[in-house]
């Protein structure tokens, strides 16, 4: 039985898709983006360590919040974006391991050391963001992920009093194709990759 997915599939999470710059006036519900996160989820990570912590920046309030932290090119896009994903690791993420990794209760004794920690929440808090755009790709948003702004001053707009650290900003809704750039090229196989 073959689990590949069509290429209609394939196209929609990565060979048509692309990061968006500009947004229709399109709202995205709570609903789909809990679809998102429900779907998203399902990757896997380190021990199921499952470090990532979203904050979803919908309300014109909360975004005006974010505003001041952005590098000056990112303001637009995020302002006008239907919603900002503010996506984070947790640094606590080994208290819930218990519960994430049930068949092994000692498996939060593995990160005592705070470089391993660190390491760790970043690594899979990442994969986690790729994820996110995948499975909203699948449910038919689209994704503007950015760098540029300041991570310090994020986290203690949006997570302070918790030891979540923001890692890349992500503006989802409808895309406006006028604001997709053209194609950036890509490595080739024989570039990027070895077969040994």
């Amino acid at each position: 039985m073959s689990h590949a997915i069509n290429d209609e599939a394939l196209d929609i999470v990565f060979r048509t898709a692309r990061s968006q710059n500009k947004w229709l006036d399109k709202p995205v519900s709570p609903a789909l983006l809990m679809a998102v996160y429900d779907l998203m989820r399902m990757g896997p990570t380190s021990a199921n360590c499952s470090p990532a912590r979203i904050a979803f920046l919908m309300s014109k309030e909360a975004k005006e919040r974010l505003k001041p932290h952005l590098l000056p090119q990112n303001i637009e896009k995020s302002m006008t974006a239907p919603a900002v994903a503010v996506i984070g690791h947790d640094l606590d993420f080994p208290a819930l391991l218990p519960r994430l990794f049930p068949h092994n209760q000692t498996a939060k004794d593995w990160f005592n050391d705070p470089v391993l920690r660190q390491t760790t929440a970043f690594r899979n808090g990442t994969l986690q963001g790729a994820y996110f755009i995948i499975a909203a790709r699948a449910l038919g948003l689209d994704c503007g992920p950015m760098s540029g702004f300041n991570n310090e001053a994020i986290d203690k707009e949006f997570f302070a009093g918790t030891n979540i650290k923001s890692n890349f900003i992500c503006g989802v809704g409808y895309g406006d194709p006028s604001g997709v750039f053209a194609r950036s090229p890509r490595l080739e196989f024989d570039e990027a990759c070895k077969v040994l």
